[in-house]
């Protein structure tokens, strides 16, 4: 079983404008919400791909219920944990001449809470696959990862990260299966800029000496690297296409390469899959669906 682990989930209200003027009244040309958040994003793109999956994280307020509505509704397993306080915040992207978002705040994630989250992750088993993306709410110490990843080392569980700057590098220790920064993250972890394919070579085998198993490193238009633990690298083009919705394509990325790996245990197909998926948000209004993805996979050999 793949698990995967928001922990601030969204409602994503994306607002369409046909040219935004600052100071002045806005009339949205179109308007629409999805439940947003790295883990989740990851949840119902597997899900879109046919990959069964478990959803945990924290949700509060009529803006969680409303979240855990939309994804128990897309087919995803839930497990998410409801805060007595707050409300899940709301995300703002406006598309207009520029693209722009105002992210909210989330509620305060208190120890009992966290304490829960510990026990559902109790039940995780030799070969199941824990992804741990995106930032953490002000409220949980910067060394949560590590908390999470430490008593559940030597377990046989395959750890997935998807974050940058110190949430990144404190797992390293525990030889993630897989760790998928961007070229940006990927440079900032060493204070530095990859700009060439060399260059995120360079600093992803890096990553490898650091303990991480596998590196794949999202570079946009550009396509992606894949360093693997058997000391390959693949490098896959991205495919033409016009580009919709920013937002989710690096989580896509992430579905797409487990739901490869899962399928064929082959990494250049993992890889495939990945970019197809990444591609297919980016090209999309929204998350991927899986007749997207395969068209893309086709296109790319």
């Amino acid at each position: 079983m793949i698990y995967t682990i928001t922990w601030n989930p969204s409602i994503d209200y994306i607002v369409s404008v046909k040219e935004f003027r600052v100071g002045e009244v806005n009339r949205a040309v179109s308007e629409s919400m999805f439940p947003g958040g790295k883990g989740l994003n990851v949840s119902m793109v597997l899900k879109n791909m046919g990959v069964d999956n478990t959803a945990l994280g924290f949700i509060a307020g009529f803006t969680g219920k409303e979240i855990e509505r939309q994804v128990k509704q897309a087919g995803v397993r839930s497990e998410l944990i409801h805060v007595p306080c707050g409300c899940s915040r709301i995300n703002l992207k406006l598309k207009s001449n520029q693209e722009t978002e105002i992210n909210g705040c989330g509620p305060e994630i208190k120890e009992k809470e966290i304490k829960e989250l510990y026990q559902k992750l109790n039940q995780l088993k030799k070969g199941d696959i824990l992804v741990l993306a995106g930032s953490i709410p002000n409220s949980m110490p910067m060394d949560s990862y590590k908390k999470i990843i430490k008593p559940l080392a030597g377990k046989g569980i395959l750890f997935v990260i998807d974050a940058e700057k110190e949430l990144l590098s404190q797992t390293l220790e525990f030889q993630p299966f897989l760790v998928k920064p961007n070229q940006y993250e990927l440079g900032g972890l060493f204070h530095v800029e990859c700009r060439t394919k060399q260059e995120v070579t360079a600093y992803a085998q890096k990553v490898r000496e650091m303990g991480a198993r596998n590196i794949l490193v999202s570079m946009a238009s550009e396509g992606a690297i894949l360093l693997t633990e058997e000391g390959n690298i693949y490098y896959m083009p991205a495919p033409k296409g016009e580009v919709k919705n920013s937002v989710g394509a690096g989580d896509s990325m992430v579905a797409g390469f487990l739901a490869g790996w899962v399928e064929k245990k082959d990494y250049f197909y993992a890889l495939k899959k990945a970019v197809s998926a990444g591609s297919a948000t980016a090209f999309s209004e929204w998350l991927a669906t899986k007749e997207e993805i395969e068209k893309i996979l086709g296109q790319i050999g």
